[in-house]
Protein backbone atom coordinates (compact mmCIF):
# COMPACT_ATOMS: atom_id res chain seq x y z
CA UNK A 1 0.00 0.00 0.00
CA UNK A 2 1.39 3.22 -0.86
CA UNK A 3 2.26 5.98 2.04
CA UNK A 4 -0.90 8.04 0.56
CA UNK A 5 -3.10 5.12 0.66
CA UNK A 6 -2.28 4.47 4.39
CA UNK A 7 -2.80 8.65 4.82
CA UNK A 8 -6.12 8.00 3.74
CA UNK A 9 -6.87 4.79 5.59
CA UNK A 10 -5.95 6.74 8.65
CA UNK A 11 -8.21 9.57 7.90
CA UNK A 12 -11.27 7.54 6.74
CA UNK A 13 -10.80 5.55 10.22
CA UNK A 14 -11.19 8.48 12.52
CA UNK A 15 -10.42 9.54 15.96
CA UNK A 16 -11.67 6.09 17.05
CA UNK A 17 -8.87 4.29 15.37
CA UNK A 18 -5.92 6.31 17.58
CA UNK A 19 -4.34 3.78 20.72
CA UNK A 20 -4.82 4.96 23.91
CA UNK A 21 -2.18 2.58 26.00
CA UNK A 22 -2.90 2.42 29.12
CA UNK A 23 -0.71 1.34 32.27
CA UNK A 24 -1.38 -1.74 34.48
CA UNK A 25 -3.80 -1.41 37.74
CA UNK A 26 -1.50 -1.33 40.71
CA UNK A 27 -1.78 -3.46 43.28
CA UNK A 28 -4.42 -5.57 41.15
CA UNK A 29 -5.06 -8.99 42.38
CA UNK A 30 -5.26 -10.66 39.25
CA UNK A 31 -6.16 -9.20 35.72
CA UNK A 32 -9.81 -8.99 34.15
CA UNK A 33 -10.91 -11.26 32.14
CA UNK A 34 -12.56 -10.40 28.39
CA UNK A 35 -14.45 -12.71 26.11
CA UNK A 36 -15.16 -11.91 23.10
CA UNK A 37 -17.77 -13.94 20.65
CA UNK A 38 -16.79 -13.93 17.05
CA UNK A 39 -13.65 -13.39 14.67
CA UNK A 40 -14.86 -11.29 12.11
CA UNK A 41 -14.32 -7.60 11.55
CA UNK A 42 -16.09 -6.59 14.08
CA UNK A 43 -14.97 -9.41 17.06
CA UNK A 44 -11.44 -9.97 15.99
CA UNK A 45 -10.54 -6.01 16.04
CA UNK A 46 -11.82 -5.72 19.70
CA UNK A 47 -9.64 -8.48 20.70
CA UNK A 48 -6.82 -7.16 18.89
CA UNK A 49 -7.68 -3.05 20.58
CA UNK A 50 -8.20 -4.78 23.94
CA UNK A 51 -5.30 -6.99 24.24
CA UNK A 52 -2.87 -4.16 22.23
CA UNK A 53 -3.76 -1.28 24.04
CA UNK A 54 -4.41 -2.45 27.71
CA UNK A 55 -0.09 -3.52 27.36
CA UNK A 56 -1.23 -6.67 28.67
CA UNK A 57 -3.33 -5.95 31.74
CA UNK A 58 -6.25 -7.63 30.37
CA UNK A 59 -6.54 -11.10 29.50
CA UNK A 60 -8.00 -11.12 26.19
CA UNK A 61 -10.03 -14.63 24.73
CA UNK A 62 -11.26 -14.51 21.10
CA UNK A 63 -13.88 -17.37 20.85
CA UNK A 64 -14.18 -18.06 16.31
CA UNK A 65 -15.77 -21.75 15.12
CA UNK A 66 -13.13 -21.66 12.51
CA UNK A 67 -9.48 -21.25 12.43
CA UNK A 68 -9.87 -19.06 9.11
CA UNK A 69 -12.05 -15.86 8.28
CA UNK A 70 -13.19 -14.95 4.87
CA UNK A 71 -14.37 -11.78 4.57
CA UNK A 72 -17.91 -10.85 3.45
CA UNK A 73 -16.36 -7.52 2.14
CA UNK A 74 -14.52 -8.33 -1.63
CA UNK A 75 -16.14 -11.73 -2.19
CA UNK A 76 -18.02 -10.50 -5.01
CA UNK A 77 -14.63 -9.30 -6.44
CA UNK A 78 -13.73 -13.16 -6.08
CA UNK A 79 -16.69 -14.16 -7.95
CA UNK A 80 -15.97 -11.54 -10.76
CA UNK A 81 -12.51 -12.61 -11.32
CA UNK A 82 -11.17 -9.99 -9.50
CA UNK A 83 -9.63 -12.11 -6.35
CA UNK A 84 -8.98 -15.11 -5.37
CA UNK A 85 -10.61 -17.09 -2.43
CA UNK A 86 -6.52 -17.24 -0.69
CA UNK A 87 -6.60 -13.68 -1.10
CA UNK A 88 -9.95 -12.02 1.15
CA UNK A 89 -9.28 -15.33 3.56
CA UNK A 90 -7.00 -15.01 6.80
CA UNK A 91 -5.94 -16.16 10.19
CA UNK A 92 -5.51 -15.79 13.95
CA UNK A 93 -1.59 -16.39 14.54
CA UNK A 94 -0.98 -12.77 14.90
CA UNK A 95 -3.38 -12.00 17.51
CA UNK A 96 -1.96 -15.11 19.13
CA UNK A 97 1.36 -14.89 18.86
CA UNK A 98 1.48 -10.68 18.51
CA UNK A 99 -0.78 -10.02 21.22
CA UNK A 100 -0.87 -12.88 23.73
CA UNK A 101 -4.75 -13.60 22.89
CA UNK A 102 -6.17 -16.83 23.88
CA UNK A 103 -8.02 -18.12 20.59
CA UNK A 104 -10.70 -21.00 21.29
CA UNK A 105 -12.04 -22.40 18.32
CA UNK A 106 -15.12 -23.72 18.86
CA UNK A 107 -19.19 -22.58 19.20
CA UNK A 108 -20.61 -20.66 21.49
CA UNK A 109 -24.02 -21.35 22.05
CA UNK A 110 -25.42 -19.09 24.86
CA UNK A 111 -24.42 -16.63 27.73
CA UNK A 112 -25.29 -17.69 30.95
CA UNK A 113 -25.17 -13.97 32.37
CA UNK A 114 -25.69 -14.43 35.94
CA UNK A 115 -22.63 -16.08 36.23
CA UNK A 116 -21.20 -14.10 34.03
CA UNK A 117 -19.90 -16.80 31.37
CA UNK A 118 -19.91 -17.92 28.02
CA UNK A 119 -20.94 -21.52 27.26
CA UNK A 120 -19.58 -23.37 24.49
CA UNK A 121 -21.06 -26.37 22.60
CA UNK A 122 -19.13 -28.64 23.71
CA UNK A 123 -19.96 -28.20 27.04
CA UNK A 124 -17.13 -25.85 28.75
CA UNK A 125 -17.83 -22.22 30.03
CA UNK A 126 -15.04 -19.36 29.78
CA UNK A 127 -15.98 -16.82 32.37
CA UNK A 128 -15.82 -13.05 32.13
CA UNK A 129 -15.65 -9.58 33.68
CA UNK A 130 -16.73 -7.85 30.70
CA UNK A 131 -18.20 -9.75 27.23
CA UNK A 132 -18.22 -8.53 23.43
CA UNK A 133 -20.65 -10.34 21.21
CA UNK A 134 -19.67 -10.05 17.40
CA UNK A 135 -21.88 -12.99 15.80
CA UNK A 136 -22.61 -11.15 12.56
CA UNK A 137 -25.75 -12.41 11.34
CA UNK A 138 -27.89 -15.41 10.64
CA UNK A 139 -30.11 -16.02 8.24
CA UNK A 140 -33.91 -16.03 7.85
CA UNK A 141 -34.03 -18.75 5.52
CA UNK A 142 -38.20 -19.16 5.54
CA UNK A 143 -38.47 -15.31 5.27
CA UNK A 144 -38.46 -16.49 1.28
CA UNK A 145 -41.08 -19.14 1.27
CA UNK A 146 -39.98 -22.36 -0.38
CA UNK A 147 -35.96 -21.52 0.93
CA UNK A 148 -34.02 -23.17 3.54
CA UNK A 149 -31.01 -24.50 4.84
CA UNK A 150 -31.30 -27.13 2.43
CA UNK A 151 -32.37 -25.27 -0.48
CA UNK A 152 -29.15 -23.21 -0.36
CA UNK A 153 -26.89 -25.95 -0.94
CA UNK A 154 -28.77 -25.87 -4.31
CA UNK A 155 -29.70 -22.14 -4.79
CA UNK A 156 -26.61 -20.18 -2.63
CA UNK A 157 -27.10 -17.23 -0.64
CA UNK A 158 -23.42 -16.88 -0.19
CA UNK A 159 -23.96 -13.97 2.52
CA UNK A 160 -21.64 -15.71 4.67
CA UNK A 161 -18.67 -15.67 2.95
CA UNK A 162 -16.44 -19.39 2.33
CA UNK A 163 -18.09 -22.70 1.23
CA UNK A 164 -21.17 -20.61 0.28
CA UNK A 165 -19.12 -18.36 -2.16
CA UNK A 166 -17.56 -21.13 -3.41
CA UNK A 167 -20.62 -22.78 -4.05
CA UNK A 168 -22.40 -19.92 -6.03
CA UNK A 169 -18.53 -19.19 -7.74
CA UNK A 170 -18.92 -22.73 -9.34
CA UNK A 171 -22.22 -22.66 -10.36
CA UNK A 172 -21.36 -19.20 -12.04
CA UNK A 173 -18.70 -20.84 -13.87
CA UNK A 174 -20.22 -23.89 -15.05
CA UNK A 175 -22.89 -21.74 -16.99
CA UNK A 176 -23.67 -21.69 -20.29
CA UNK A 177 -24.86 -19.41 -22.77
CA UNK A 178 -28.20 -18.43 -22.97
CA UNK A 179 -28.83 -19.44 -19.07
CA UNK A 180 -30.01 -17.31 -16.85
CA UNK A 181 -29.27 -15.80 -13.17
CA UNK A 182 -32.08 -15.01 -11.14
CA UNK A 183 -31.31 -13.38 -7.70
CA UNK A 184 -33.67 -12.39 -4.94
CA UNK A 185 -32.18 -9.46 -2.72
CA UNK A 186 -33.06 -9.36 0.77
CA UNK A 187 -35.01 -6.88 2.49
CA UNK A 188 -33.58 -4.49 5.00
CA UNK A 189 -32.22 -3.90 6.90
CA UNK A 190 -29.74 -6.50 6.06
CA UNK A 191 -25.50 -6.58 5.92
CA UNK A 192 -23.88 -4.78 3.47
CA UNK A 193 -26.32 -2.76 1.60
CA UNK A 194 -24.65 -2.22 -1.69
CA UNK A 195 -23.61 -5.62 -1.47
CA UNK A 196 -26.29 -7.38 -3.68
CA UNK A 197 -25.79 -5.22 -6.50
CA UNK A 198 -22.14 -5.11 -6.77
CA UNK A 199 -22.68 -8.83 -7.24
CA UNK A 200 -25.14 -8.60 -9.91
CA UNK A 201 -22.15 -5.96 -11.68
CA UNK A 202 -19.54 -8.89 -10.60
CA UNK A 203 -21.85 -11.56 -12.59
CA UNK A 204 -22.70 -9.29 -15.69
CA UNK A 205 -18.84 -8.86 -15.52
CA UNK A 206 -18.26 -13.18 -15.88
CA UNK A 207 -20.86 -13.49 -18.58
CA UNK A 208 -19.49 -10.07 -20.66
CA UNK A 209 -16.18 -11.71 -20.49
CA UNK A 210 -17.13 -15.14 -21.58
CA UNK A 211 -18.74 -14.18 -24.13
CA UNK A 212 -22.34 -15.29 -22.94
CA UNK A 213 -24.19 -12.63 -24.62
CA UNK A 214 -27.59 -14.47 -24.64
CA UNK A 215 -27.53 -14.94 -20.73
CA UNK A 216 -29.53 -12.39 -18.46
CA UNK A 217 -28.99 -11.47 -14.90
CA UNK A 218 -32.80 -11.20 -13.67
CA UNK A 219 -33.21 -9.38 -10.32
CA UNK A 220 -35.99 -9.45 -7.96
CA UNK A 221 -36.06 -7.27 -5.86
CA UNK A 222 -38.50 -6.70 -2.64
CA UNK A 223 -37.04 -3.32 -2.22
CA UNK A 224 -38.95 -0.22 -3.96
CA UNK A 225 -35.41 1.58 -4.33
CA UNK A 226 -31.66 0.13 -3.48
CA UNK A 227 -28.15 1.53 -2.05
CA UNK A 228 -26.20 3.52 -4.74
CA UNK A 229 -28.90 2.66 -7.06
CA UNK A 230 -28.11 5.89 -9.76
CA UNK A 231 -24.81 4.62 -9.29
CA UNK A 232 -25.16 1.47 -10.36
CA UNK A 233 -27.57 1.43 -12.69
CA UNK A 234 -25.78 3.79 -14.93
CA UNK A 235 -22.83 1.04 -15.08
CA UNK A 236 -24.79 -1.21 -15.92
CA UNK A 237 -26.42 0.51 -18.96
CA UNK A 238 -22.54 1.66 -19.54
CA UNK A 239 -21.08 -1.84 -19.17
CA UNK A 240 -23.64 -4.55 -19.46
CA UNK A 241 -26.37 -2.85 -21.86
CA UNK A 242 -29.50 -5.26 -21.88
CA UNK A 243 -28.03 -8.12 -19.38
CA UNK A 244 -29.45 -7.12 -16.11
CA UNK A 245 -33.20 -6.48 -15.52
CA UNK A 246 -34.00 -5.29 -12.13
CA UNK A 247 -37.56 -5.76 -11.27
CA UNK A 248 -38.94 -3.83 -7.62
CA UNK A 249 -42.17 -4.74 -6.05
CA UNK A 250 -44.09 -2.29 -8.07
CA UNK A 251 -43.48 -4.58 -11.05
CA UNK A 252 -43.30 -8.10 -10.11
CA UNK A 253 -45.89 -7.73 -7.23
CA UNK A 254 -43.63 -9.66 -4.54
CA UNK A 255 -41.92 -12.75 -4.45
CA UNK A 256 -44.77 -15.63 -3.89
CA UNK A 257 -41.85 -18.63 -3.61
CA UNK A 258 -38.96 -20.38 -4.74
CA UNK A 259 -38.21 -23.55 -5.91
CA UNK A 260 -34.68 -23.92 -5.77
CA UNK A 261 -34.35 -27.85 -7.56
CA UNK A 262 -36.53 -26.35 -10.66
CA UNK A 263 -34.03 -22.97 -10.34
CA UNK A 264 -37.86 -20.96 -10.43
CA UNK A 265 -38.86 -17.79 -8.53
CA UNK A 266 -42.81 -17.47 -8.81
CA UNK A 267 -43.94 -14.18 -8.16
CA UNK A 268 -47.47 -12.05 -8.67
CA UNK A 269 -46.00 -10.97 -12.18
CA UNK A 270 -44.88 -14.07 -13.62
CA UNK A 271 -42.97 -17.31 -13.18
CA UNK A 272 -38.57 -16.83 -13.45
CA UNK A 273 -36.35 -19.37 -14.56
CA UNK A 274 -32.37 -19.91 -14.05
CA UNK A 275 -29.40 -21.84 -14.39
CA UNK A 276 -28.24 -20.38 -11.22
CA UNK A 277 -30.03 -19.05 -8.71
CA UNK A 278 -29.19 -16.57 -5.84
CA UNK A 279 -31.89 -16.13 -2.75
CA UNK A 280 -30.69 -13.69 -0.09
CA UNK A 281 -32.88 -14.25 2.46
CA UNK A 282 -33.59 -11.53 5.39
CA UNK A 283 -31.53 -11.49 8.58
CA UNK A 284 -31.33 -11.20 12.48
CA UNK A 285 -28.50 -11.25 14.78
CA UNK A 286 -26.07 -14.38 15.27
CA UNK A 287 -27.87 -16.88 17.45
CA UNK A 288 -25.95 -16.54 20.60
CA UNK A 289 -27.53 -13.20 20.68
CA UNK A 290 -31.21 -14.14 20.75
CA UNK A 291 -29.78 -17.22 22.61
CA UNK A 292 -28.94 -14.70 25.21
CA UNK A 293 -31.90 -12.81 25.49
CA UNK A 294 -29.72 -9.97 23.84
CA UNK A 295 -32.04 -9.02 20.63
CA UNK A 296 -35.38 -6.82 20.73
CA UNK A 297 -38.31 -7.70 18.16
CA UNK A 298 -36.08 -6.39 15.33
CA UNK A 299 -33.82 -9.91 15.75
CA UNK A 300 -31.10 -7.46 16.57
CA UNK A 301 -29.09 -6.12 19.62
CA UNK A 302 -29.98 -2.57 20.74
CA UNK A 303 -26.84 -0.38 22.08
CA UNK A 304 -26.00 2.07 23.62
CA UNK A 305 -25.09 4.83 20.98
CA UNK A 306 -22.07 6.54 23.17
CA UNK A 307 -20.20 2.70 23.76
CA UNK A 308 -21.58 -0.06 21.86
CA UNK A 309 -22.69 -1.11 25.33
CA UNK A 310 -25.90 -3.60 25.75
CA UNK A 311 -28.53 -1.51 26.49
CA UNK A 312 -29.37 -5.45 28.25
CA UNK A 313 -26.75 -6.27 30.21
CA UNK A 314 -23.98 -3.81 31.43
CA UNK A 315 -21.46 -6.07 30.98
CA UNK A 316 -21.82 -7.11 27.60
CA UNK A 317 -21.19 -5.33 24.39
CA UNK A 318 -22.13 -6.09 21.07
CA UNK A 319 -20.32 -4.85 17.65
CA UNK A 320 -20.40 -5.14 14.09
CA UNK A 321 -23.47 -6.72 12.03
CA UNK A 322 -25.66 -8.16 15.32
CA UNK A 323 -25.79 -4.57 16.60
CA UNK A 324 -28.51 -1.87 16.53
CA UNK A 325 -26.50 1.10 15.36
CA UNK A 326 -28.88 3.64 13.90
CA UNK A 327 -27.56 5.60 11.09
CA UNK A 328 -24.77 3.33 10.09
CA UNK A 329 -25.27 0.32 7.90
CA UNK A 330 -23.97 -3.01 7.97
CA UNK A 331 -20.57 -3.51 6.72
CA UNK A 332 -17.24 -4.24 7.59
CA UNK A 333 -15.80 -1.13 7.85
CA UNK A 334 -18.45 0.19 10.23
CA UNK A 335 -17.61 -2.86 12.27
CA UNK A 336 -13.95 -2.48 12.94
CA UNK A 337 -15.12 1.22 14.01
CA UNK A 338 -17.55 -0.13 16.21
CA UNK A 339 -14.90 -2.33 17.73
CA UNK A 340 -12.70 0.75 18.76
CA UNK A 341 -14.82 2.48 20.76
CA UNK A 342 -16.25 -0.57 22.06
CA UNK A 343 -12.27 -1.57 23.20
CA UNK A 344 -12.20 2.31 24.72
CA UNK A 345 -14.66 1.75 26.97
CA UNK A 346 -14.00 -1.41 28.29
CA UNK A 347 -10.98 -0.53 28.82
CA UNK A 348 -12.18 2.39 30.47
CA UNK A 349 -14.36 -0.07 32.85
CA UNK A 350 -11.67 -2.32 33.65
CA UNK A 351 -8.85 -0.33 33.83
CA UNK A 352 -10.09 2.75 34.83
CA UNK A 353 -8.07 4.95 31.47
CA UNK A 354 -9.37 8.00 29.65
CA UNK A 355 -12.93 7.43 27.58
CA UNK A 356 -13.09 9.96 25.09
CA UNK A 357 -16.08 10.62 22.79
CA UNK A 358 -17.08 8.11 20.73
CA UNK A 359 -16.24 8.49 16.85
CA UNK A 360 -17.29 6.04 13.96
CA UNK A 361 -16.63 5.82 10.28
CA UNK A 362 -17.86 3.97 7.34
CA UNK A 363 -16.95 3.77 3.42
CA UNK A 364 -18.21 1.12 1.14
CA UNK A 365 -16.52 0.66 -2.15
CA UNK A 366 -18.02 -1.17 -4.83
CA UNK A 367 -16.83 -2.27 -8.15
CA UNK A 368 -19.26 -2.06 -11.39
CA UNK A 369 -16.66 -3.06 -13.49
CA UNK A 370 -12.87 -2.99 -14.73
CA UNK A 371 -11.64 0.06 -12.74
CA UNK A 372 -14.66 1.13 -12.48
CA UNK A 373 -15.42 1.90 -8.30
CA UNK A 374 -17.79 3.65 -6.78
CA UNK A 375 -18.15 4.46 -3.22
CA UNK A 376 -20.09 5.78 -0.07
CA UNK A 377 -19.62 6.58 3.61
CA UNK A 378 -20.29 9.20 6.68
CA UNK A 379 -18.65 9.84 9.64
CA UNK A 380 -20.75 9.08 12.79
CA UNK A 381 -21.27 10.44 16.61
CA UNK A 382 -23.63 9.62 19.26
CA UNK A 383 -26.21 12.48 19.25
CA UNK A 384 -28.99 12.35 21.04
CA UNK A 385 -28.73 8.75 22.34
CA UNK A 386 -28.69 7.17 18.65
CA UNK A 387 -25.81 7.13 16.14
CA UNK A 388 -26.07 9.85 13.82
CA UNK A 389 -24.22 10.94 10.55
CA UNK A 390 -22.30 14.47 10.88
CA UNK A 391 -21.31 14.14 7.56
CA UNK A 392 -21.50 11.79 4.33
CA UNK A 393 -20.18 11.92 0.64
CA UNK A 394 -21.34 9.40 -2.32
CA UNK A 395 -19.07 8.94 -5.89
CA UNK A 396 -21.60 10.92 -8.36
CA UNK A 397 -23.05 9.88 -11.71
CA UNK A 398 -20.87 11.00 -14.81
CA UNK A 399 -17.49 10.92 -13.48
CA UNK A 400 -14.24 10.48 -15.59
CA UNK A 401 -12.73 7.17 -15.68
CA UNK A 402 -9.65 8.17 -13.94
CA UNK A 403 -11.37 8.94 -11.02
CA UNK A 404 -13.33 5.89 -10.90
CA UNK A 405 -10.40 3.86 -11.31
CA UNK A 406 -8.80 5.86 -8.25
CA UNK A 407 -11.79 4.85 -6.62
CA UNK A 408 -11.17 1.30 -7.06
CA UNK A 409 -7.22 1.91 -6.11
CA UNK A 410 -8.13 3.63 -3.16
CA UNK A 411 -10.79 0.17 -2.39
CA UNK A 412 -7.69 -2.22 -2.81
CA UNK A 413 -5.20 -0.22 -0.53
CA UNK A 414 -7.88 0.25 2.10
CA UNK A 415 -8.60 -3.64 2.11
CA UNK A 416 -5.19 -4.45 2.60
CA UNK A 417 -4.97 -1.86 5.99
CA UNK A 418 -7.80 -2.64 6.98
CA UNK A 419 -7.18 -6.61 7.21
CA UNK A 420 -4.44 -5.94 8.64
CA UNK A 421 -5.86 -3.63 11.53
CA UNK A 422 -7.92 -6.35 12.40
CA UNK A 423 -6.02 -9.63 12.19
CA UNK A 424 -2.60 -7.76 12.62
Amino acid sequence: MTELTRRQFTTLLGAGALSFAVPFRAGAQGKPSVVVVGGGAAGATAARYIAKDSDGAIDVTLVTASDTYTTCFFSNLYLGDFRTLDSITHNYKKLADDYGIKVVHGYANEVDRGAKAVKMADGSSIAYDRLVVAPGIDLKYDSVAGYSKEASELAPHAWQAGAQTQLLKSKLDALENGQDIIMVPPPNPYRCPPGPYERVSMMAHILKTRGLNDSKIIVLDPKPKFSKQALFQEGWSKHYDGMIEWYGPDVHGGIAGVDAEAGTVETDLDSFKGAVLNVIPAQQAGAIAGNSGLTNDTGFCPIEAASMRSTIDENIYVIGDASIAFAMPKSGFSANSQAKVAAMNIRGDLLDSKVFPAKYSNTCWSLIGTDDGVKVGAQYAAVDGKIASTSKFISATGEDAALRKTTYEESIGWYDGITSDIFG
